[in-house]
C-alpha cells in the first residue's frame, strides 16, 4: 500500500496548484519542499506576481477582483486581451517555435485557472504601478498584462500555502527529492533526503514541479553556453535541475529550448541569488524610455523594439554578451517620472550629473569619449516631430543609426541625467521535460511514463528565445492544475 496517492515535488505556484487540484479529486497528497520554510515557494516567491490571461473586458476583471471600486473602473482603460491575441503573442514572441498544443491549452485555460486560483484563496489586483501610465487623467493598460497577485510573489505563495494548510495537505520542508522510485515501467514514489538520512516515500503518482536549472552553474554553462556561469540568479538558490534529472534518469524525453532562458537587466552589484528582502526590485525595466550603452560606449540593442514585457526576458542575454557582462541605462529629466519604483531602492549602482559629460565620466569602466559620441549621434537621429506616448508603440523613432530605436525615442538633453549599471539576471531556463495533454511526462518514445507528471518551469516546449511577461505563473498554474486533476483522478478511481 502506498503512503500517499500523489506526491508533489516542489512548493511553488505550479506545485501548489497541482496539490490542490489532486486533493479536489479526493487524493491524499504530500508536498515536498527542498528549502526551509522561510525560503519556500521556489521562484514564485521572488516574482512580482504578474499573471497573464485572456479576458474580454472589465466584466471579467471585476469577477476576479470584486474589490475594484467604481472610481477605479471609471479612471482606468483596462481594454481587452483576447485568446487570439494571447496565442498570437505566444507565437510571435517565440518566433513561432512554441508547441502549438501546449500554447493552445495554456491560452484556453488561462482565465478559468486564474478564476479557480481566486476560489482557492489567491487575491488579485491591477498592476497600475508597472503596466499602466496615466494619460489625460486616465490609466491605460498596455502589453496584455493587467493583473498581479496581491502582495506579489510572496503574497501568492503565502495564499496558496495557507489554502494547502486549510485543506490538510502537508508540506515537508527541508526534504530533498533525490530519485524517483521506478520499477522499469511505473513510478511508485520518491526517494528523499530528510534530516541527513535517505527515506522512501511511496505514492501512486508523482508530480515534479521543482523548477528549472538556473541555480546550477555547471548546467548553465553546459546548456546555455560560456559565460552563463557568471550570470546572477534572480530567484531561489534551490532550483538546480534535480527534478529534470530524476525524470531523465528513468528515460524521460528532454524537450524545448535547452539553450534558452528568461534573462533580464539586473542590478550589477546584486548578490549571487535572489534576496527576499529586496524581491524583484533589482530588475531595471524602464529602458524603453532611455538609452542603453555598453562599456565600449556603444548602443547594442533596440530599446524601443516593443513593450517592455515583450523584450525584457531576452535582453539579459544581450547584456551578458557585452564587455564585462555589463551595461548602463541612461535617462534624462523628461522621463524621470516614468521610471519604475525599482530605480529608487537603496541597493542600486547609480550615477547622476547635471551634464552628459559629467555623467559619462562617472560611469565606471565606460569609454567616455565614445559614449558621448554615441549619445550625440542618437540625439541627432531622433524624430522629434512624432508625439511621445508611453502607452502605445508610438513610432517615435530614430533613423540612420546602426541600431535604430523603434519607439519612445526621446533626446537626452535635459538634466539632471541618471545612469544605472546593470548585468544579466537569470530568471528560469526554458528547456525541460515533454508532457502530453494530461500533464504526464513522456519517454523518449513519446509514450507516457505511468505515474509521472510535470508542471511549472521544467515543462519544455512553451518558450523559445523569449517570453511574454507574466506567462510563467500562468503556465505553472494551468499545467499544475492539469497534472493534479489527472493524477488525482487516476489514483483514487
Amino acid at each position: 500500500m502506498s503512503d500517499f496517492d500523489v506526491v508533489v515535488v516542489g512548493a511553488g505556484n505550479a506545485a501548489c496548484c497541482a496539490a490542490l487540484a489532486a486533493a479536489e479529486q479526493g487524493a491524499k497528497v504530500l508536498v515536498l519542499e527542498r528549502a526551509p520554510e522561510g525560503e519556500s515557494g521556489g521562484n514564485s516567491r521572488f516574482t512580482a506576481g504578474a499573471i497573464r490571461f485572456a479576458y474580454d473586458g472589465v466584466e471579467d476583471l471585476t469577477k476576479l477582483m470584486p474589490d475594484l471600486t467604481e472610481s477605479e473602473i471609471e479612471n482606468t482603460d483596462f481594454g481587452t486581451y483576447t485568446e487570439d491575441e494571447f496565442y498570437a503573442d505566444m507565437g510571435r514572441i517565440t518566433d513561432y517555435r512554441t508547441d502549438p498544443e501546449l500554447a493552445s491549452y495554456l491560452v484556453a485555460n488561462s482565465k478559468p485557472t486564474v478564476m479557480w486560483m481566486q476560489r482557492n484563496g489567491v487575491r488579485f489586483a491591477p498592476i497600475w504601478g508597472r503596466q499602466a501610465f496615466k494619460v489625460d487623467g486616465k490609466f491605460k493598460f498596455w502589453g496584455g498584462l493587467t493583473v498581479e497577485a496581491w502582495g506579489g510573489g510572496e503574497g501568492l505563495v503565502d495564499a496558496l500555502h495557507g489554502t494547502l494548510q486549510q485543506k490538510g495537505i502537508e508540506i515537508r520542508y527541508e526534504t530533498t527529492a533525490k530519485d524517483l522510485i521506478f520499477d522499469g515501467s511505473e513510478v511508485h514514489g520518491v526517494r528523499v533526503r530528510q534530516q541527513m538520512r535517505m527515506v522512501d516515500i511511496t505514492a501512486k503518482a508523482v508530480i515534479i514541479a521543482a523548477g528549472g536549472f538556473q541555480a546550477n552553474s555547471e548546467w548553465r554553462t553546459r546548456y546555455l553556453g560560456p559565460g552563463w556561469d557568471l550570470a546572477k540568479v534572480r530567484g531561489t538558490r534551490f532550483n538546480t535541475g534535480d527534478g529534470i534529472r530524476m525524470a531523465l534518469d528513468i528515460g524521460a524525453m528532454p524537450y524545448g529550448n535547452w539553450s534558452g532562458a528568461h534573462a533580464v537587466a539586473w542590478e550589477y552589484n546584486a548578490p549571487e541569488f535572489g534576496d527576499l528582502a529586496v524581491g524583484d526590485a533589482f530588475q531595471k525595466h524602464s529602458y524603453p524610455f532611455g538609452v542603453v550603452i555598453n562599456n565600449d560606449g556603444n548602443r547594442f540593442l533596440d530599446e524601443g523594439a516593443d513593450f517592455r514585457n515583450y523584450t525584457y526576458a531576452k535582453y539579459g542575454r544581450e547584456i551578458l554578451n557585452q564587455p564585462g557582462y555589463s551595461a548602463w541605462q541612461l535617462f534624462d529629466a523628461k522621463v524621470d517620472h516614468l521610471l519604475r519604483d525599482e530605480y529608487r531602492i537603496k541597493q542600486v549602482t547609480k550615477v547622476q550629473a547635471d551634464t552628459l559629460e559629467e555623467l559619462c565620466a562617472r560611469m565606471d569602466g565606460v569609454n567616455t569619449a565614445q559614449a558621448l559620441e554615441t549619445i550625440s549621434e542618437y540625439n541627432a537621429a531622433v524624430d522629434t516631430n512624432t508625439q511621445f506616448d508611453p502607452n502605445v508603440k508610438d513610432g517615435r523613432s530614430t533613423s540612420g543609426l546602426n541600431i535604430n530605436k523603434s519607439n519612445w525615442a526621446n533626446t537626452l538633453d535635459e538634466g539632471p541625467f541618471q545612469a544605472y549599471n546593470v548585468t544579466c539576471g537569470l530568471t528560469f531556463t526554458f528547456g525541460g521535460l515533454r508532457i502530453n495533454d494530461e500533464g504526464q511526462v513522456l519517454d523518449s518514445g513519446l509514450l507516457p511514463i505511468p505515474g509521472l507528471y510535470a508542471a511549472g518551469e521544467l515543462v519544455g516546449g512553451l518558450f523559445y528565445g523569449n517570453y511574454p511577461g507574466g506567462t510563467g505563473l500562468t503556465a505553472g498554474a494551468v499545467f499544475g492544475r492539469l497534472a493534479g486533476q489527472h493524477a488525482g483522478t487516476q489514483t483514487v478511481s
